[in-house]
């Protein structure tokens, strides 16, 4: 690929920026330069303007009712003065966007070659069969293997990993010196995030391109900018080179932002006073969890031998494949793995949303694993999930009052005062007020949809929650602040928790005890900080590889260690 040359004019100026959307001021007097083949972060929360201000660069609010103010020039091009054929010159050709959900941004129905040959097509005026070749070479060059064949498959044929990197691709088929990346990694694997952090890196070194990004992520911003812009309500908050901004915040709210994201490398700060002992050694992968000679306490939920198959024949998937594991009151289990490794079909067979294939499922000593619905259903209230998309979960035409009061409803309470003092009650006890109780989903933020799906399942009284990736949508403080609400429910209620996500940081921070999974079994398991600071599998080693770093020096180190792994 061809490298810019530097420019004497900075690659994007922006002064005094303001977006609104009706009454709604999103951005509000914003101003930055970013250099030819600088890296700037655009930092914050959900709702900070950070994305709005990424579109403006690309004169993307144009035609959608936004009203854009101040002076925005990209690639010499003054966006808001350009006429439609100017802009069409400008992105793609100069500028291209890289949007976070690859499966909105790609037509479902065209193989993903095509797509990016119809982008050469429209910029670069290339026959058919040139576009063609060029959409296959920049295929090879974000590492989608067996680029030549894979460029005639559709989107849902690739994982989200490929699609992320087809994105990138296709943003880079014209060659642009300005790539604006929104929330690119959000929705991946910890490895798969890693990846394309390295790659945006390389590429960035290979062509000299200017590189926007725009995250919530912190250190996702150490692994692969120059400098950082902390944005608050469409303002500018602090910037700076990102050593500094994240070494050594100046103002408060980045400092209470840094404090908020868990450290893969910081133990439990607080661990969870109550009866039931974890592991107290490393358990043997894949033996039952009832083999440990110091285990103790009985476990409030087991696993032995659980496994789970979908389809027949042929067309038979393994989704889990014998996993064993135990659950203790007042104790919290993560369950961490990438997309595919069988984490969620496990968390929903343990709380009996899923029939198990095969193995043992005991509950307070009672054998669930194979009981009918009918003799399940006493047990149906103290197995409880909060899952990861609350607005899925949450039914858009009922008040989230309705929702909460469901399980209440369904263990026969008929006093509809009692229920809307219990629910009132429930609402309070996570962080909200009675009033929300007449509000619809959409009301709320993602922060407080998730509340409301943890008060639902706190009004049935459960023994045991498994978090199904419960934080992993929400912002850092937002993440923060239902971690530690979930904490000291645990720690009021002793109730077992279940802990899945991806993110390893995460799990540290609330987890007893860890077991680590990938493809369909548990490769490793045992108390947090041992399989955090003494890893023995190669593939745990891996994960913890992937984590991104707040200090750039140590990004930068786990950068090379991931790349000598992939040698190895």
């Amino acid at each position: 690929m061809t490298k810019h040359e530097p420019s004497v004019e900075p690659l994007a100026e922006v002064a005094g920026l303001t977006v609104d959307f009706g009454s709604v001021r999103a951005v509000d007097g914003l101003s930055f330069t970013l250099e030819a083949g600088g890296a700037l972060a655009v930092v914050g929360e959900s709702g900070s303007g950070k994305s709005a201000s990424a579109y403006a660069l690309l004169g993307l609010h144009r035609g959608t009712g936004a009203r854009v103010g101040g002076t925005v020039r990209v690639a010499g091009t003054d966006v808001n003065a350009a006429d439609d054929r100017e802009l069409r010159a400008l992105r793609g050709a100069q500028a291209a966007m890289v949007f976070q959900d690859p499966l909105s941004s790609l037509d479902p129905y065209y193989p993903v070659g095509d797509q990016i040959a119809e982008v050469l097509r429209v910029h670069r005026r290339l026959s058919r069969r040139a576009a063609r070749a060029r959409a296959v070479e920049v295929l090879d060059r974000v590492g989608i293997p067996d680029a030549a064949r894979r460029s005639r498959l559709r989107p849902h044929e690739f994982s989200g990993g490929m699609r992320q990197r087809t994105l990138i691709a296709m943003a880079l088929a014209c060659e642009p010196r300005l790539i604006v990346a929104d929330e690119p990694t959000t929705a991946l694997d910890v490895t798969v995030q890693a990846q394309i952090l390295d790659l945006l890196h390389d590429l960035r070194q290979e062509t000299g391109m200017g590189l926007l990004l725009v995250t919530h992520d912190v250190g996702v911003a150490a692994e692969s900018v120059d400098e950082v812009l902390v944005m608050r309500a469409g303002r500018e908050v602090e910037r700076g080179p990102v050593a500094r901004v994240l070494g050594a915040p100046r103002e408060a709210y980045t400092k209470e932002l840094l404090a908020a994201v868990p450290r893969v490398e910081t133990r439990r700060a607080v661990p969870t006073v109550t009866p039931g002992p974890a592991l107290s050694s490393r358990a043997a992968v894949g033996a039952p969890a009832d083999g440990s000679a110091e285990e103790v306490a009985v476990p409030l939920l087991e696993a032995v031998d659980l496994r789970r198959e979908f389809g027949r024949g042929s067309g038979r998937t393994v989704a889990v494949g014998g996993v064993s594991l135990a659950v203790h009151a007042g104790r919290t289990l993560g369950i961490v793995g990438e997309s595919g490794s069988g984490k969620t079909t496990l968390g929903r067979m343990l709380v009996r949303l899923l029939d198990p294939t095969a193995g043992r499922l005991r509950y307070g000593g009672t054998e669930i694993g194979s009981l009918p619905e009918k003799e399940l259903r006493p047990f149906r209230r103290e197995l409880q999930m909060v899952f990861q998309d609350p607005v899925a979960s949450l039914n858009p035409r009922r008040s989230v009052g309705e929702s909460v009061a469901d399980p209440l409803r369904a263990a026969g309470e008929r006093d509809e005062e009692r229920v809307r003092d219990r629910v009132g009650a429930l609402l309070e006890r996570v962080g909200l007020d009675r009033a929300h109780f007449e509000r619809y989903p959409h009301e709320f933020s993602g922060g407080q949809r998730q509340r409301i799906g943890i008060a639902r399942a706190l009004a049935a009284e459960p023994k045991v929650i498994v978090c199904d990736e419960a934080v992993s949508a929400l912002d850092v403080t937002t993440q923060a602040q239902v971690v530690a609400l979930l904490a000291e429910l645990q720690r009021e209620l002793s109730i077992g928790l279940v802990f899945i996500a991806h993110d390893l940081a995460v799990v540290r921070q609330v987890s007893d005890h860890v077991a680590v999974m990938r493809g369909g079994l548990i490769v490793e398991q045992g108390p947090a900080d041992e399989v955090y600071e003494d890893p023995r599998d190669p593939y745990t080693r891996q994960l913890l590889a992937a984590v991104p770093a707040l200090d750039p020096g140590l990004a930068a180190a786990r950068r090379a260690a991931r790349k000598e792994l992939a040698a190895a």
